[in-house]
């Protein structure tokens, strides 16, 4: 949908994600959860944690009606909490700030709180970048950028590339994600580089000058642990573009709404004062407790 009919995904989001009026219960909800429910093993699960809106929304339902004895606990991993994370049948709610905790808990009369971003290790340490160089061919002088599409490789990360190759200021490295169409295109333009679905993004991400991302997803949250800035660029619809503000709003990340204004944010971007600036209202990110602690606490 959101490759062939971004407005389709657009209406859904509005009519049913943000929408003033709660949304009617999904007949595909009851579906999943009556699966989910002969799925479950033996023994049973001492703790169910979503990391999917429509997950959070079937395991909520399983315990309300006392499908689910196990405590169900929700990972929001969007910035913009829509009504479509909430369900009163789930334990706790984790979330990425404050303001969304507070969101949550009064939607759904559930505990909420703030927790660290979930991220693999690999991606707090040092690496010094050379592995990005050799991939991309960079000169040592070149600022390599690395335009996300996400691992559904989406949006219009072709335009980005293009407008930054353009400019003889940046070399465009595109995360194609599991998108092999966009993959040969990019390639067959001879725009930048373009690489596939990676599992080296810790190494990759320390050789890159700044990430542009489309959909204020996990690539995000991979590239604040890594001291790497953000800057959204062509957001996908819905989710993608109302994370994308709220991550601009706290201060984590610019949103270029135009390319003039990307090569702007970018070129700003070779003053250390506003790295260090940035770097600082990410750190608050990291600086709350661990959702691990919180799930092992919900377990007694």
């Amino acid at each position: 949908m959101l490759r062939g009919a971004p407005w389709l995904y657009e209406w859904i989001y509005q009519a049913f994600f943000v929408s003033a009026s709660p949304p009617p219960p999904s007949p595909l909800t009851a579906l999943i959860a009556r699966r989910l429910e002969r799925r479950t093993p033996e023994p049973p699960p001492d703790a169910v944690v979503s990391t999917f809106h429509l997950a959070a929304q079937v395991a909520g339902r399983m315990r309300l009606r006392g499908r689910l004895g196990a405590p169900s606990l929700v990972l929001v991993t969007d910035f913009a909490v829509h009504r479509m994370w909430s369900h009163p049948g789930n334990d706790r709610y984790l979330c990425p700030d404050e303001a969304s905790a507070r969101a949550v808990a009064e939607r759904t009369g559930r505990p909420a709180c703030r927790v660290a971003p979930v991220v693999r290790p690999g991606f707090r340490r040092a690496d010094d970048g050379g592995r990005l160089r050799a991939l991309a061919g960079a000169r040592p002088d070149e600022r390599i950028v690395l335009v996300s599409a996400g691992a559904w490789g989406v949006g219009g990360v072709v335009e980005t590339a293009r407008g930054l190759a353009a400019s003889g200021r940046y070399l465009p490295v595109v995360l194609c994600g599991r998108n092999r169409r966009l993959l040969a295109r990019i390639r067959e333009d001879g725009i930048g580089h373009a690489l596939g679905w990676r599992d080296d993004m810790p190494g990759l991400m320390a050789g890159a000058y700044a990430l542009v991302d489309n959909a204020a997803g996990q690539t995000c949250r991979e590239a604040f642990a890594c001291g790497l800035p953000v800057v959204t660029h062509r957001p996908i619809p819905g989710h993608g573009r109302d994370g994308a503000e709220a991550m601009a709003r706290a201060g984590l990340s610019a949103f270029a709404r135009s390319p003039a204004e990307l090569l702007e944010t970018l070129d700003g971007l070779a003053d250390e004062r506003v790295r260090a600036a940035r770097a600082r209202r990410v750190d608050l990110l990291f600086d709350a407790v661990r959702a691990e602690q919180v799930i092992r606490a919900a377990l007694g």
